[in-house]
């Protein structure tokens, strides 16, 4: 008898741990999350190991070679996370490799920070604030934790650990690949990509762009012959751009800049 009230007490205790971490305020991460942000980190640069380790699949552009490239993306990068008020902005590195490949519409932001931008969704976008949405967007699902938790659903707890604990290397390759596509198996919920929306403009409110901006790249899409595959399962763009217009008028509707010419400026610093 003194066993099993042991038990329940122990497991007691834990159920209230657990329910104070997944207790929710305005800054709390909306998720079930049972991996730390240090665990983030770690998987982010195995990942990015696996990634820089291949060049043949992911023929990253060398930023010696490429410096104005990458003087672009990092400053409109450290502009987001300068006025953004991310909750780990000094926790993750936020390192952003560019990915040679103009087919590819696609960027994404791994567990950690760690973001990889295609010069297909650099070429494909019009001015500097839709950029800025779409890096916003990405930086969301690592700073909201959506990552680890959307990761962890499709491949399990158990592998994740592993991979993190230094095992499970092999499977890090099909992360890898899956994200880099855009897989359906690793499309964030619907809450999470409202939310993803929701914060981007939050995030660019306050800089000089067009806080709207990742809206643009909805609107561009919703004409597109052929969309990205990780958009098969995300809402509608007509819905998104309208919760947008929402969110950017709740914050008081101010207009910021679109940045043509310093995008253009981008463009032309890629190979």
């Amino acid at each position: 008898m003194k066993a099993r009230i042991k038990l329940l007490l122990t497991f007691l205790g834990i159920l209230s741990l657990i329910l104070v971490s997944c207790s929710k305020d305005e800054n709390a991460d909306n998720t079930f999350n049972i991996f730390s942000v240090q665990d983030d980190i770690s998987f982010g640069q195995e990942l990015q190991n696996e990634i820089n380790s291949n060049p043949g699949q992911y023929p990253i552009l060398s930023e010696s070679e490429y410096p104005d490239a990458y003087n672009h993306v990092y400053r409109i990068r450290d502009s987001i996370l300068m006025w953004g008020d991310l909750k780990y902005a000094d926790d993750f590195n936020w390192n952003i490799d560019i990915i040679h490949d103009d087919s590819v519409l696609n960027a994404f932001c791994a567990p950690g920070g760690y973001i990889c931008v295609y010069t297909g969704i650099i070429n494909f976008l019009d001015n500097e604030a839709q950029f800025a949405g779409v890096l916003g967007h990405e930086m969301v699902h690592a700073d909201r934790r959506h990552s680890t938790d959307q990761l962890t659903k499709a491949y399990g707890m158990q592998l994740l650990l592993g991979i993190i604990l230094g095992n499970n290397t092999n499977q890090l390759a099909e992360i890898a690949a899956n994200l880099a596509a855009g897989a359906a198996t690793l499309a964030f919920s619907r809450d999470a990509e409202y939310e993803a929306d929701e914060y981007s403009v939050k995030y660019l409110y306050e800089t000089a762009y067009d806080s709207k901006g990742v809206g643009g790249f909805f609107q561009k899409m919703d004409g597109s012959p052929q969309p990205p595959e990780f958009l098969s399962t995300h809402p509608h763009p007509d819905n998104r751009y309208e919760k947008i217009l929402e969110h950017w008028e709740d914050l008081g509707g101010k207009v910021g800049g679109d940045f043509e010419e310093s995008y253009q400026n981008l463009k032309n610093s890629l190979p």
